[in-house]
Formats: C-alpha cells, structure tokens, sequence
C-alpha cells in the first residue's frame, strides 16, 4: 500500500487567493540571556532549524497566492500563569495557559527574516483579533498565530477549540511531522472538520521517506537503535525483529542487553527492571535469525562530567567506570554490517555525542551509514542532532533525517498515527 494512498498534496488543493491554515512544528529551542547588570532580554531561538524545514511548504503557497494562516505550539504552558504588569511580550492573557516566555512572537520574527515578508503574530490564536487578522489578509501575506497550546483544548483534541480554528480558514495542510503521533486538536479535530486538508511538502517527503520502511524495506536491511533507555524502544525493537536482518544496539541501552548476558558493566547505567525483557528479545532475535550486534568495546569515565574516556573491552570496564560511548571495534563492527546493507535505520546516539571524548562512537556510525551506499533514515530528536554535529557534510548524505523522533519511532513500530490519518479522504 502507499504511504500516502487517499492523502491530498498541497499541489493538489485549491489555495489560490484561499485562507489556508498551515499546521507546523515550530517548537525550537529558545534561550534567555541573563548576563551583565542590566535587564534580562527576551527568549531568543538557539536553533532555527524547524522553522528553516516549514519554508519549502510556506513559500509553495505564498507563490501561489494563498492567505497564509500559520499555528505551532511552543513548549508546555502551564496553567494559570498570567503576564506581569507591563510584560514586553504581552499585555493581556491569551488563554489559560499563558506563559510570556513561550509565546510564539520571537519565532514570527525569525520567520519574517527567512521569508523577507511581514508576519503578523495577533495576541491569540483564536478569538476577534485572530478572526481579524484572518479576515484581513491579502494573497501572499502571512500570519502566525500565537501559541495553541496556551488553550488547554489543544491537548484535549476539543472540538469546540477546533471549531473556533476552523473559523480561521478555508483549506487546512499538516506540515508539522513532530506532531502527527499526538491526537491533538489542530492535528486531528480541525483537519476532522475541514473538506479541504492535505500534506505540506515536508509531511509528504516524511511520510515517503518513512513508509518505504514499513511497507517495503529493501534488503539487506540493517537497524540502528541507540539512547538511554530500553523501556523506550521495546515496541520498536519488536517491530524491527520482523523486518530487519542485523540489530545493532548502542548507547546506554546497550548496557541493559550486556548485563542481561551476564556481563558486569560495573557503574555503567542499566534499567535492572528491563533485565529479563532485554533476555527475551535477545532470545526473540535468535528465534527471528536476526543477528543483534551489541557494543565489544566502549568508552568508559568515572562520571558524566569526566572530560576523558579510556577504550576498554566489555569485560574489562574498571571498577566505578561508566561506558558512554562504544569503542572503535565496535564501530568497525557495525560498518561491517553496514556494507552490503540496501536500507539502514538509525534511531539514537551511541553514546554522549555532545562531549567530544564520547563522540567517536556515534560520528563513526553516521560517517559508516553514508559511505554504505544503502538508503539511509535517520530519526528525529538526538539522533537529527548527533548527525548535524557529525559535520564533514554527512548529514547532507544521509537520505533522510526525520523531523520528528516520537512520530519516525511511532511509524516504524506500525501505528497509525492521528494526525496522518485524519488526512485521508
């Protein structure tokens, strides 16, 4: 079946002089600067990359003459937090979980920047003055409304906070990939009430790229699963297990699968609870002919503060050690697999790539994926970041670095995800 079977493309849909209502992920990373005597400045965007992914979808309909009405969230409000008398960023509450630094304002700036257009950003994002603005918009223009989540009806899917939305707009498109796995009220109950909606050319291209892995993974087809915590990938795992030939698992995880065959992994971090799960699917690969390949060496320090590692095999980790990253046999291990491969999935570091001692291990598998030639995938969240900080163009090589880690996961384990599915006719 196609991924995209009974899904609308913005190519597609009427948009032409329409008010369109673009759903998309802009919930970047934002930082305060505190220094010096003098006052605090506002919550700046550290990363912009989320708002540089949306540009190809909101240029599209620009070009084609569509009244632009664009909605994120930002973070998790929390309830009842009104702004202080005076507040450079609001001056009234905006729904009930109004929270000034969150507000959406520094992101309309740094998108009426990449578009070189004015983008205007009401006090809500329901309400008169939303209705206004809609209202007043003329082909081209752009408007970003304020946070949604700043309404408690956004996380509640509510319909009656869907409906006012609705009021907004006369065509709807996702293009908000990070979001698609939550039944949430611009992603599910709004798209529900519109005749018009479709996908924006990012959830397309996710949607393509993600699906060639469920539906038809060219063999050999090998996995890559990293992070902190078993408990977090056992659905995935056993996706992976009907599909894949060759298992690899790093990380911390790993630390989990190596003390469930008896190795002491001494201060290294393990989930003791998962113990028995992580001998079960172990025994499940076995059963399945999946080879799982598990760290031989790794990286060890007594803390996560440590500004140096030493290489050690599994078996050998120094009392107090902690494993943080894997070693260089195991990276050549794993590119082994990877040659040959016709497909590689990478979801999670392979250690604490944001410390250079412990970066060796998850640079060398990215670097490995691109010179396999296979089709690569990587997941959102840590991974996306990992491959960017990889640098020497590897990112640029890979095939395809999702935008969204909870929804590439979601998809890979086989759901269906409320936000894609609502887009079918």
């Amino acid at each position: 079946m196609d991924p995209l079977a009974g899904i609308k493309k913005i190519g597609d849909l009427p948009i032409e002089n329409r008010r369109l209502f673009v759903r998309v992920d802009f919930n970047v990373p934002l930082s305060t600067s505190s220094l010096g005597p003098g006052p605090k400045t506002g919550p700046s965007i550290s990363d912009d990359s989320r708002i540089r992914e949306a540009l190809p979808t909101l240029k599209h309909a620009m070009e084609r003459g569509a009244k632009l009405i664009v909605a994120s969230h930002l973070g998790r409000p929390k309830p009842g937090k009104k702004p202080a008398k005076g507040d450079a960023v609001a001056t009234e509450q905006r729904g009930e979980n109004f929270t000034p630094e969150l507000s959406l304002v520094p992101c309309g700036a740094r998108l009426a920047e990449l578009l070189k257009v004015e983008v205007i950003v009401p006090e809500d994002c329901i309400g008169d003055g939303a209705r206004k603005v809609g209202r007043d918009l003329k082909s081209g223009q752009v408007c970003l409304l304020e946070n949604l989540r700043f309404h408690p009806g956004e996380e509640a899917d509510d319909d009656a906070f869907a409906a006012e939305l609705a009021s907004l707009a006369d065509v709807y498109v996702d293009d908000a990939f990070g979001a698609v796995h939550r039944a949430h009220a611009s992603v599910h109950a709004l798209p529900a009430r519109m005749r018009e909606k479709g996908c924006g050319l990012l959830l397309e291209k996710e949607i393509a790229a993600l699906g060639k892995l469920i539906e038809s993974p060219e063999s050999p087809y090998v996995a890559v699963l990293g992070g902190a915590k078993v408990s977090d990938k056992i659905a995935v795992v056993e996706a992976l297990l009907e599909k894949v030939g060759v298992l690899v698992i790093g990380g911390a995880m790993a630390n989990t699968f190596l003390a469930a065959k008896g190795v002491d992994v001494k201060a290294s971090r393990i989930e003791k609870d998962k113990l028995a799960l992580a001998r079960s699917l172990l025994e499940k690969a076995i059963g399945k002919g999946v080879e799982v390949v598990l760290p031989v060496d790794v990286v060890v320090a007594p803390s996560l503060e440590s500004t140096s590692g030493q290489t050690v095999d599994v078996a050998s980790i120094p009392d107090g050690g902690m494993a943080l990253d894997i070693g260089p046999r195991t990276v050549a291990a794993v590119a082994e697999r990877f040659r040959g491969a016709k497909t590689i999935f990478w979801n999670g570091p392979m250690g604490l790539f944001e410390k250079a001692p412990f970066a060796g291990g998850t640079f060398g598998v990215a670097r490995a994926m691109v010179e396999s030639g296979a089709f690569t995938v990587v997941g959102g969240g840590d991974s996306a970041a990992a491959v960017h900080a990889a640098k020497d163009g590897i990112a640029e090589r890979m095939s395809h670095i999702s935008t969204g880690g909870g929804a590439s996961l979601e998809l890979v384990e086989g759901k269906k995800l409320p936000g894609i599915e609502v887009l079918r006719q």
